[in-house]
């Protein structure tokens, strides 16, 4: 959900609001299958896009949405934006209005830049390692070259603090780099193959369950 996934608020005619927890992944056999265990775990509803490109599980139902905000309460999004996200979802869930909906849907991420200030001096909690594993699914990318130098990298707008966690947990030396002066966008690079060793022990531990798992094979041959 903090990579992949979104949380969606939205109005009929203005007359009620309709919610929606979607992750939405490339149509690959490896992916259609995490989400069938996604949605096994939580209800919802798999489908294909009309084009056949992308996979999507969906959860719509108020319900079975309220019994998800169950395991988020207890394993709390590390994203700016999936917070505030969530707490937009949780305001409009406990007014179920539509006039609230539209007087706060421009504020939805008004506090994103306190929750990234505040997140800098908190440390990574107790569930980190499964979350990084999906994160990882989410984000991460393995890459092999042709001089078999072979790189681990991770980027993230605005969430400096996560690729701290992430260059903490596995012990980086490089340092966080922002490519871009105008934008908020930050990203973590490895090359060192004692840590790449580290990361590929990560995941085997906690294996990611989608396509990037395909790349992790690949990647670990290289290595």
């Amino acid at each position: 959900m903090d990579g992949d996934g979104s949380i969606q608020v939205n109005h009929w005619r203005k007359k009620n609001l309709q919610y929606r927890i979607v992750i939405k992944l490339s149509n690959l056999d490896s992916n259609v299958k995490m989400l069938m265990l996604i949605k096994h775990q939580f209800k919802g509803h798999v489908r294909y896009t009309k084009n056949d490109l992308f996979v999507i599980w969906v959860l719509d139902n108020k319900t079975d949405i309220l019994n998800a905000i169950k395991t988020f309460d207890k394993y709390p999004p590390l994203t700016s934006r999936l917070i505030c996200s969530l707490s937009f979802l949780k305001t409009c869930l406990s007014n179920n209005d539509v006039e609230t909906y539209l007087n706060s849907r421009n504020f939805k991420y008004f506090k994103q830049l306190s929750i990234v200030k505040e997140k800098l001096n908190q440390s990574k909690p107790l569930y980190f390692n499964s979350w990084l594993s999906g994160f990882i699914e989410a984000e991460g990318c393995f890459s092999t070259r042709q001089n078999k130098y072979s790189s681990f990298s991770i980027a993230q707008n605005n969430d400096i603090y996560i690729l701290n966690f992430i260059k903490t947990h596995f012990g980086v030396s490089n340092m966080i780099r922002k490519p871009y002066r105008d934008k908020f966008f930050y990203s973590l690079e490895v090359y060192r193959k004692d840590v790449l060793n580290k990361i590929i022990h990560h995941c085997e531990i906690y294996p990611l369950l989608g396509a990037k798992n395909n790349s992790l094979l690949k990647f670990k041959q290289a290595v």
